[in-house]
């Protein structure tokens, strides 16, 4: 009986260790659906009347290893804010079996494309008002689809034991939106689109120009690709035409050129920058700056160093921050405003700053994470965050590969450095940005906190 007791004791140790090894393995899951509206239904300025060639794409990673799941999902819509930006990460962390503060979404911004705000759309129906864009049917049938696709990726997860980063200079796309005048203010703004001559012959301005890439590997097999760029995404929009605009041509040109691996595609901290020293609005020029983002891309592949992990070299932390609320933003004058159907809160996202306010003073705040994985961090923040914060980041870590995605929550509209609020400027104005110039050291220091953890 001893020897057999133990020949049992011993097959049962080797199976739970076997067991605890596959479950510790690297792993990576990929899901990629159509987030595509039906004609008929609303884009963020314009109804649908048609589709392109290149749909909408909702798309990501889930990445296992001995801790909890972390969903990364990049969406082709102009923004995912409060409660609407809420349901997702819930929805895609019980798809994945994780929490949703290990749950980053994030939307690219372009402009032929739908908005998300349940918030916003429970308050114009509670008043008896059209919810307009902010009506929520096609984002709740989205969310359904989406949960199950990240189910299919957690089951169907790829194993991966190398990391690889590389990046490389994007020419002549990026620019400073804000122009600036010998006194020191912004005396004019250079749109993503700019048909002034003399607002293109403008300098470039302060701008990150390198496109980050972080990839997945199993072995020397790519798996997937994430790609990480500061700008605006327009080159034209309003043509009732749902479509990715040239960060969507970019992406289209690398998966087919990798077809091996999913390519993933984030928005960096580009509020304060566009395309609009390169663009003068003309429809072929979308095809030009989705080429030059394309090559970039191909430049930082080519750049790409690998480097073996394991379950040990990653980690996830999150750090909740309370944004200070703009000073301009008054529940009672905006409720007043909804009451008597002014057309300043129907038409100006009376409704998103409204469904804001109420949750920033109910204590809400929003989760800044950051995904460490060898020698990469990819920073995770909310809104139309400025470039600046991108470039402190890097600063901050010189001796690391950092990356970063914004647009998570947009529920804060643009977020400015603190000075930024005393220059002027379109994004700065009360009608643009929901937070206060103090937002700047609440951010910089989770920012810091995260990348010195």
């Amino acid at each position: 009986m001893i020897p057999r007791m133990r020949f049992v004791l011993s097959r049962l140790v080797f199976a739970c260790w076997a067991m605890v090894t596959v479950q510790a393995q690297l792993r990576v899951g990929l899901f990629d659906i159509d987030a595509t509206p039906p004609v008929g239904s609303r884009l963020a300025y314009d109804p649908v009347t048609n589709v392109w060639d290149l749909g909408l794409r909702a798309r990501g990673v889930v990445v296992l290893g001995m801790e909890r799941p972390v969903v990364l999902c990049a969406v082709d819509w102009i923004g995912i804010a409060n409660e609407g930006h809420d349901a997702f990460r819930q929805r895609l962390a019980e798809a994945a079996g994780t929490t949703p503060d290990r749950v980053a979404v994030h939307s690219l911004h372009q402009h032929d494309a739908p908005e998300c705000d349940f918030g916003a759309e429970t308050i114009l129906r509670e008043a008896g008002v059209s919810p307009w864009n902010y009506e929520g049917a096609f984002a709740r049938e989205l969310l359904v689809r989406l949960g199950d696709s990240v189910g299919r990726a957690v089951a169907q997860a790829r194993p991966f034991n190398q990391i690889g980063t590389g990046q490389a200079e994007v020419r002549e796309v990026a620019s400073n939106r804000r122009i600036f005048g010998p006194d020191g203010k912004v005396r004019a703004v250079r749109y993503t689109a700019s048909p002034d001559p003399a607002l293109r012959a403008e300098p470039e301005g302060v701008i990150d120009p390198m496109v980050s890439l972080v990839s997945f590997w199993n072995n020397d097999r790519p798996v997937a690709v994430l790609s990480y760029y500061a700008t605006h995404p327009q080159s034209y929009y309003r043509t009732g035409i749902a479509n990715p605009d040239f960060p969507g041509i970019a992406r289209f040109l690398r998966q087919i050129a990798v077809p091996e691996a999913l390519h993933v595609h984030f928005n960096g901290a580009g509020g304060n920058i566009g395309a609009g020293k390169y663009n003068d609005g003309s429809p072929g020029n979308r095809r030009v700056l989705g080429e030059r983002l394309a090559d970039g891309m191909r430049r930082a592949w080519e750049a790409t160093r690998r480097q073996a992990v394991t379950t040990n070299d990653l980690r996830w932390r999150s750090e909740p921050v309370a944004l200070p609320v703009s000073r301009h933003l008054d529940e009672d004058r905006l409720v007043a405003q909804l009451k008597g159907r002014e057309a300043s809160f129907l038409t100006a996202n009376g409704a998103g700053r409204l469904a804001w306010l109420r949750r920033a003073k109910a204590g809400h705040r929003i989760d800044i994470g950051c995904l460490a994985i060898g020698p990469a961090r990819i920073l995770h923040l909310p809104g139309e965050l400025f470039v600046e914060y991108q470039l402190a980041a890097k600063a901050e870590r010189k001796d690391l590969f950092v990356a970063m995605a914004a647009y998570g929550d947009y529920g804060p509209y643009y977020i400015g450095t603190t000075v930024a609020y005393t220059e002027g400027g379109y994004e700065t104005e009360p009608r643009s940005s929901n937070v206060s110039p103090e937002v700047e050291p609440v951010l910089m220091g989770a920012i810091r906190k995260l990348l010195k953890d």
